[in-house]
């Protein structure tokens, strides 16, 4: 079976703390960004997480996943892959999603790197699962941990990853799905003892309407 988002082929940098000068005050509420957001429940075979995708910075790929819930393409898809990271407590990210499968999958998205959205791969971040930039379709990631190693680096000329939204309920789920056990046979390559050996069904994926 087709598996995405081949990580260890790139470099996966460690977070490094600095001191920072304070942030600027608030810019007027005029002149402020004004949010676009939508939000999503995923319902689990361990529980439900609420998703807000971030429309206004990341529009293309934003689109892109809304089109799988709106045509139901994610529902009886999985959770299949969890990339356990060896720093800190649960470091890493989880995946899941059409895995290519020819009925499910949508044509490729144009790719939105966090250095044209603003967004990054912080705790709880969803980002694009894909190969070369310009391949991404129906499979996503959840960050468990800081991964900023995934965001756009224009210096080294690494386009890394799109985010495009945040868990914002059941990032208990989410450790949850981290947790389960992997199988030690199962996925080829770098991705072997990645591949979860009892897969976490995505029951269901809807748009939660604004009131």
């Amino acid at each position: 079976m087709l598996k995405r988002f081949a990580l260890a082929a790139a470099p996966v940098l460690f977070l490094l703390t600095a001191a920072t000068p304070p942030p600027p005050d608030p810019l007027p509420a005029d002149e402020a960004e004004v949010e676009q957001t939508v939000r999503v429940a995923m319902e689990t075979g361990l529980g439900t997480i609420v998703l807000e995708l971030d429309e206004g910075r990341a529009p293309v790929t934003t689109a892109n996943f809304l089109k799988y819930v709106d045509e139901k393409r994610f529902d009886g898809t999985e959770f299949y892959r969890v990339m356990r990271m060896p720093w800190g407590e649960r470091a890493g990210l989880i995946q899941g999603g059409t895995q290519n499968a020819p009925k499910r999958v949508l044509p490729p998205i144009a790719h939105e790197p966090t250095s044209q959205t603003g967004l990054s791969h912080t705790t709880g971040t969803i980002s694009m699962a894909r190969y070369d930039p310009g391949t991404a379709t129906g499979d996503f990631t959840i960050m468990t941990s800081n991964m900023t190693g995934l965001d756009a680096d224009e210096a080294s000329n690494n386009l890394g990853f799109a985010a495009f939204g945040q868990v914002v309920e059941g990032m208990d789920v989410v450790n949850a799905i981290y947790d389960v056990p992997l199988s030690q046979t199962k996925g080829v390559g770098v991705m072997k003892g990645q591949m979860i050996e009892d897969p976490v069904e995505i029951v269901s994926v809807r748009r939660i309407e604004a009131e």
